[in-house]
């Protein structure tokens, strides 16, 4: 059984909520329902799911009255047996996005207290507009990705106690014992080739074969493109489809801005942005924007027309290149343009799943390129990414500015300092 960070947010939201619903967003297969349902039958003493997608006849429950006795008494003529134990029931409310008054209902829910709820949804930012009332103030958010870098690290069984032997090295910028930082590096590799989604790790670690892993990835793409043709409009599902299958062309340009003649030949932001929001909203891709100048705050220097698109998983994107990637990847034989491009969606997932939004810094006027820029303390703190190694003039020329106090440069490498410049390998990104 994978072992979750998300289980601990869990487990602090039931002991400290007051009047307030939990509710899960994130893009699917991600794991987390098989997160609520594990949640629920080892902390409560009954545990009602209620998937609304599956069981779409559920949905009538919440089509009149919601006041709390009649949502009980239209679920219990639906799902006959269930059992409300005072505060020792979860009602876990799955697809929630399905059903519009079930969102609504969370209010209602929250203020009786009599009984715990977490709803999850997959697809939430696409039908907002269908719920009468957003429960503001009762129900706590919390976003879910699939699995990051150390939750992989745990799954492939590496102790704890490692992980905070490295964090030691990162915290005092000591270089790694060079057979460590090989065999970190070797799993970081295996990371980029595998990705986060459970149902992959999980063949990867009963089979050890590539080959599966490769079959499951593709299992999943083709359910996100099953979901854009059921989901999206009629005039945005090819556009939306088009502009998802273009990122790994996108990643593999010298400069990785998003270019919508990817997409198609005299395409144009008025045709595709749409499209683009789509998928975004439906937690497929994320945007990172450029900053001029890239000054704190960063949001009030973000330039909206200007932007790179990530995958939601890095291993998707190599599964999205074809099979002998992830034998490139994982032999770090790679060479050519298409690494940087790769790399940096690697560290776009580190820093996603550590909660950051995604900026970078680029000048249009010279080759100047910062690939994120992240805020801490109220300064910029620029990050340049290295596929291996390398100069970084740009990286050095922010430096230079008295305001920014430090920077990293994450390279094919090992721990070091020069200055104010931290040079850091890519797996101590899960530390940033």
């Amino acid at each position: 059984m994978l072992k979750r960070r998300a289980y601990s947010f869990l487990d602090e939201w039931r002991r400290t909520k007051k009047n307030e619903c939990l509710l899960i967003k994130g893009a699917r297969q991600i794991g987390k329902t098989f997160l609520v349902r594990q949640f629920g039958k080892e902390n409560y003493e009954s545990f009602i799911e209620l998937n609304f997608e599956k069981e779409p006849e559920l949905k009538s429950a919440f089509d009149g009255n919601l006041d709390v006795p009649n949502i009980i008494k239209e679920i219990s003529l639906r799902k006959p047996g269930i059992k409300i134990v005072p505060h020792k029931t979860l009602i876990f409310f799955d697809e929630i996005q399905s059903c519009p008054q079930a969102r609504t209902a969370l209010k209602f829910l929250a203020q009786d207290d009599t009984f715990d709820v977490i709803a999850t949804g997959s697809l939430l930012g696409l039908n907002y507009k269908e719920i009468s009332s957003i429960p503001v103030g009762y129900e706590r958010q919390y976003e879910m990705h699939s699995l990051d870098f150390e939750e992989f690290l745990w799954a492939l069984g590496l102790e704890q106690s490692a992980i905070l032997s490295l964090k030691e090295n990162f915290d005092k910028k000591l270089p790694v014992e060079k057979s460590t930082n090989e065999i970190m590096q070797k799993y970081l590799r295996e990371f980029m080739a595998v990705g986060g989604m459970p149902e992959v790790v999980n063949k990867f670690l009963e089979t050890s074969n590539y080959n599966v892993v490769h079959e499951e990835q593709q299992k999943i793409l083709n359910d996100y493109l099953n979901d854009i043709a059921k989901y999206a409009t009629t005039a945005d599902k090819p556009k939306a489809r088009n502009c998802y299958l273009s990122i790994p062309r996108q990643l593999a340009k010298e400069n990785t801005k998003f270019k919508y003649s990817e997409v198609e030949k005299g395409g144009t932001a008025r045709k595709y942005a749409n499209s683009l929001d789509w998928l975004r909203d439906a937690n497929l891709v994320r945007y990172c924007y450029n900053c001029i100048p890239p000054e704190f705050p960063l949001a009030a220097y973000v330039r909206d027309e200007q932007f790179r698109i990530y995958l939601n998983d890095i291993g998707l994107l190599i599964c999205m290149y074809g099979y002998q990637m992830k034998e490139a990847i994982v032999t770090d034989s790679l060479s050519g343009t298409i690494k940087g491009g790769i790399y940096e969606n690697l560290i776009a997932d580190f820093l996603v799943k550590k909660n950051y939004p995604l900026y970078y810094f680029k000048r249009d006027d010279s080759s100047s390129e910062v690939e994120f820029l992240l805020e801490k303390e109220c300064s910029v703190v620029p990050v340049e990414v290295k596929a291996k190694k390398g100069g970084t003039s740009s990286l050095d020329s922010l430096l230079k500015k008295d305001e920014i106090k430090y920077g990293y440069k994450i390279i094919n490498g090992n721990v070091g300092q020069l200055g104010k410049k931290i040079t850091i390998p890519h797996y101590m990104c899960m530390f940033l």
